[in-house]
């Protein structure tokens, strides 16, 4: 007797769990589009109400750099000023921005943190994007994590109470990402390279962007657009007269400015102790240790990602929405893409030595994206990233809190939401199951 052979199975994957109305299910009604643009509206009128009540207060960055800098460029004429940025040991579009605000007439902090939290709204925007790529059909889910993103209590304090940046090119380099799920790799390469421009920190995504070469699923000529972004955005700077060999060694002399092994980051360097003024080679073995380690899980997902098929299938012509671009699909599917971005994210400051508080704010954002992505099997994955890294903030920003937190116990936070990223990116690639 002939059997049918059985249907082959199929891995059905938490994105891809719709009940059966949602599939193809039609456009939102009016009625769900109005509720959906007033819940919103409501969202970014409380996020700004609560940055606005912390516009007054003053952090020791403000008083030391950011707000020299601002009266530095005020006293030598706003933009003229750049014709020699050696006050600022940050590079030139940030300070592009703060010479703009001496032109205009409001107080030269609440300037500077209101500038920081137009960027806030703009990564709450490119998430709202990324996560209604993977659920076209769900514009609350994306909704929710974009306000998710909105109060995170390390962005809400970054820009509301420390006017820190860090909103700034965390916004370009997520846009970038959303550009790579899109399977529009220039711009991809072109907002990497505006996000690194603003801060050396979107280095930490670089990984992805060589996985994404390396799977053909870019072509690697569009890694040309990172230095051309970078130099043409010094352009001004140079026309203003600034030093060019100046403008390109920024980021050198920022390297060796810390020579603590950790400035209050949640990273490993919590658990490693080394007597006063000796840790200058445990510093270089560090950042040895770590660019081999990440480089050598660069070519584990390039090797599973082939494995897989996922070299076959570039990102050209990809549709925005068809199933994340790539979900579904063999190899680097949309889901690793932000899996590898988050794992990254966290895996790269958590090992390199000298690091601050802040820089796990890329981390702190899209493992929200991720959690959004694998809500049943990653929700506590933002938990983890959160608590680590509002901890270390409280170090620095609380002194009366200070004495009660443990910084290794936050770098032991830290560690667990790197291994669960790295479990379920091993899943994704058919490493593990």
């Amino acid at each position: 007797m002939n059997r049918q052979p059985a249907a082959p199975r199929h891995d059905v994957r938490d994105d891809q769990r719709r009940p059966g109305p949602d599939r193809g299910a039609p456009p939102a009604v009016p009625a769900d589009r109005t509720a959906l643009a007033l819940t919103a509206v409501a969202a970014v009128a409380s996020a700004l109400m609560v940055r606005f009540l912390l516009l007054d207060r003053v952090s020791s960055d403000w008083f030391y750099f950011l707000g020299p800098w601002y009266r530095y460029i005020t006293e030598q004429g706003g933009f003229r000023a750049l014709g020699n940025a050696r006050f600022s040991d940050y590079n030139v579009p940030y300070l592009y921005l703060m010479a703009a605000l001496t032109y205009l007439p409001v107080p030269a902090l609440a300037g500077v943190k209101c500038l920081s939290i137009l960027f806030d709204l703009a990564l709450a925007a490119c998430a709202y994007r990324i996560v209604l790529l993977g659920a076209p059909h769900r514009p609350r889910r994306a909704l929710a994590a974009a306000v998710v993103v909105l109060f995170l209590p390390t962005v809400v304090i970054n820009s509301g109470w420390w006017a820190q940046a860090d909103a700034i090119f965390t916004a370009f380099l997520v846009g970038s990402v959303l550009h790579l799920l899109r399977g529009r790799p220039w711009w991809t390469c072109a907002l990497f390279g505006i996000a690194l421009a603003f801060k050396l920190q979107a280095v930490f995504l670089f990984p992805l962007l060589l996985v994404a070469v390396l799977t053909r699923r870019m072509p690697w000529r569009c890694l040309l657009a990172v230095p051309a972004a970078y130099l043409v955005l010094d352009v001004p700077a140079l026309l203003l007269g600034a030093d060019p060999w100046q403008l390109l060694t920024v980021y050198a002399r920022q390297t060796g400015t810390y020579q603590d092994l950790t400035l209050n980051s949640p990273s490993i360097y919590q658990f490693v102790s080394v007597p006063y003024g000796e840790s200058d080679p445990v510093r270089r073995a560090g950042v040895l240790v770590a660019g081999v380690l990440v480089l050598t899980l660069v070519g584990l997902v390039v090797r599973a990602a082939r494995r897989t098929g996922g070299a076959q299938a570039p990102w050209r012509g990809a549709e925005p929405g068809s199933a994340a671009a790539g979900d579904g699909q063999p190899g680097l599917s949309g889901t690793g893409i932000l899996l590898l971005a988050a794992l990254f994210a966290i895996a790269v400051p958590f090992l390199l030595p000298s690091m601050h508080e802040r820089y796990f704010y890329v981390a702190d954002v899209l493992s929200v994206l991720v959690a959004f992505r694998r809500p049943r099997r990653l929700w506590y994955l933002p938990v983890l990233v959160q608590l680590s890294s509002l901890g270390s903030y409280l170090k620095f920003i609380a002194p009366g809190v200070a004495p009660y937190l443990s910084m290794p116990a936050h770098g032991a936070l830290m560690l667990l939401a790197l291994i669960a990223v790295l479990r379920a990116a091993a899943r994704e690639f058919g490493v593990a199951r």
